[in-house]
């Protein structure tokens, strides 16, 4: 399929790599994975390349996880997402503006400066919403800051002004909350711990009440939904039995309703075709995007699934391009 669109696809800055100690990472994956892909994540004639030869026409790119969530000064969290936008939009959109786009960094740190920097990304790089690494921490790397809670409405107020999308991205579970994978790390990261953190956290934000006072927000979750499609109908039941108990959020509707009207999900990463029908099934079709989760993942290998997988040619040229085209008008 020509003229695909792909919207999990990730780049750095040196800005970032100063910052970050990736040794863990490199000790999960292998010297050799994390060469290619720290190599990747800073190049764009390369990036350009794999898309002309995966039938590739539009990737909105993003900057890697943890990105701005971890940094535990506020003035420096601040001050770097405002630096990561101008960077991505000068030395990677700026050199290809037809066939990169970009999802702007925020810094939770401060709700109003995340809302303040959303909106000068929007309106003066053109960036098409915002990538948000999971929680955010605050003071110190074992306390978070879930996108519900209540200091980051302000930020959500001005997300529904400006009517663009979040997409919530994964990261590693807090460090004090790990005892379930030790003595398997391989666990902590993409291979499971990203997508049970993930999935918990896009609940939360179904239970809050946030999608009742912000009914036009959209958030987009990656890896087919982090098993949401699955679980969700599980997850539903076993809140209704449990209605007259404690600690059911605020939600006005179930939780079904929120993700069939405030969620899109992606294929990143997940390139399993029975995976894809059940996440058609239970959110529909017009709700499902192609991505490939480059450079951690390969478009040749996303597009080589997709573009033989066993859907109906309508629904791919959906998933595939129109979808995404009517999300972000592109």
């Amino acid at each position: 399929m020509k003229g695909k669109i792909v919207l999990e696809e990730h780049v750095t800055t040196p800005l970032n790599n100063s910052l970050w100690d990736a040794s863990g990472e490199a000790a999960r994956n292998g010297k050799a994975y994390m060469e290619n892909v720290d190599k990747r994540l800073l190049e764009t004639e390369q990036r350009i390349a794999d898309m002309d030869s995966s039938g590739i026409a539009t990737s909105v790119i993003s900057l890697t996880s943890p990105g701005a969530q971890s940094l535990l000064d506020v003035n420096q969290a601040v001050d770097f997402a405002r630096q990561t936008n101008d960077y991505i939009t000068e030395h990677y959109v700026g050199k290809h503006p037809q066939r990169l786009k970009a999802f702007a960094t925020v810094a939770l740190q401060s709700p109003r400066a995340a809302a303040d920097e959303l909106e000068r990304a929007v309106k003066q790089h053109g960036m098409l919403g915002a990538l948000i690494n999971g929680y955010t921490n605050i003071g110190d790397n074992n306390t978070a800051q879930y996108l519900d809670e209540q200091p980051v409405w302000e930020f959500w107020d001005k997300v529904a002004q400006l009517n663009v999308p979040v997409y919530l991205h994964p990261r590693e579970p807090l460090p004090s909350q790990r005892r379930l994978y030790e003595g398997y790390p391989s666990l902590v990261g993409s291979a499971w711990g990203f997508a049970h953190e993930t999935a918990t956290h896009a609940i939360r934000l179904m239970l809050s009440g946030l999608f009742d006072r912000y009914p036009n927000l959209t958030i987009i979750l990656g890896h087919l939904a982090e098993g949401l499609p699955l679980m969700l109908p599980r997850l539903e039941h076993r809140l209704n039995m449990q209605r007259e108990g404690v600690g059911l959020g605020n939600a006005e509707k179930p939780v079904s309703h929120y993700f069939s009207n405030n969620f899109y999900l992606t294929t990143a990463g997940h390139f399993h075709t029975k995976g894809l029908l059940d996440s058609i099934s239970e959110i529909g079709v017009d709700r499902v995007l192609f991505s490939a989760d480059y450079p951690y993942e390969s478009m040749h290998t996303a597009s080589e699934w997709f573009d033989k997988a066993l859907i109906s040619e309508n629904d791919r040229i959906k998933i595939g391009r129109t979808n995404a085209a009517r999300l972000f008008n592109l």
